[in-house]
């Protein structure tokens, strides 16, 4: 099947040093009339492997993204984000935690929402591999900071499995600061205050063990935050 030569959505994957991981991610995928925008920030072969991918697989719209410095995690998303082109927009992480039609199914459900993202915690969520106890007591520790220092009521900020229109990301894309991992609380912080509606929805999901994020990167994450929310402009 040869894809929609005028998709309507987009999907960014940010893949910082990801040659092990985005052969397997991408051969998952089947069946996805969106075009795929792959960002390349690392300094491993992961663009040269994307590219070639692109060239053999005929039923999937790849783009990819090169880029010679590290952007960060939000700045990846940013820059994808920026180049789509589409009315619906989304972006997913490259360690195949959540499924393509996990992603089809968050695309599906914006109608009466300026954005979606997935869930973890959230009743009807299926998680086939869990995170670590310490790992969940971090990420609740972590959403009970967000809850009280930025007033959002979100189980799951961190899910990296989020759609929106593109009118949304639009308005609010230029303000964002963060280019870390803390760059999706940013967003759905920005978004709320625009007054967009923004739905958590239950996925399943499954945790990878290769995690990129490290003590340092959760340091990194709350007092990026913590800059973000005092030196705040107006929405």
């Amino acid at each position: 099947m040869s894809p929609t030569p005028d998709p309507r959505y987009s999907l960014v994957i940010p893949a910082y040093n990801e040659e092990n991981r985005i052969v397997s991610f991408l051969d998952t995928i089947h069946g996805f009339d969106g075009e795929l925008i792959v960002v390349c920030d690392g300094t491993d072969a992961t663009a040269e492997v994307v590219e070639q991918i692109a060239h053999q697989r005929a039923d999937l719209m790849i783009r990819c993204l090169r880029f010679k410095t590290r952007l960060g995690k939000g700045g990846g998303v940013i820059a994808g984000l920026a180049a789509a082109e589409t009315p619906l927009v989304g972006y997913v992480d490259a360690d195949g935690s959540t499924s393509i039609d996990e992603l089809k199914r968050l695309f599906s459900l914006l109608g009466e929402y300026d954005g979606v993202f997935g869930s973890r915690w959230v009743p009807g969520s299926h998680l086939q591999v869990r995170q670590g106890l310490l790992r969940q007591l971090e990420s609740r520790g972590f959403n009970l900071f967000i809850r009280c220092f930025f007033g959002l009521n979100f189980r799951d900020t961190q899910c990296g499995a989020k759609v929106f229109k593109k009118a949304a990301i639009d308005l609010v894309l230029p303000r964002m600061v963060s280019r870390g991992f803390e760059f999706d609380v940013e967003l759905l912080w920005r978004l709320s205050r625009a007054g967009f509606i923004i739905g958590e929805f239950p996925i399943e999901w499954q945790n990878k063990v290769e995690s990129h994020v490290e003590k340092r990167d959760m340091i990194r994450m709350l007092t990026g935050l913590v800059r973000v929310r005092l030196h705040a402009g107006s929405p």
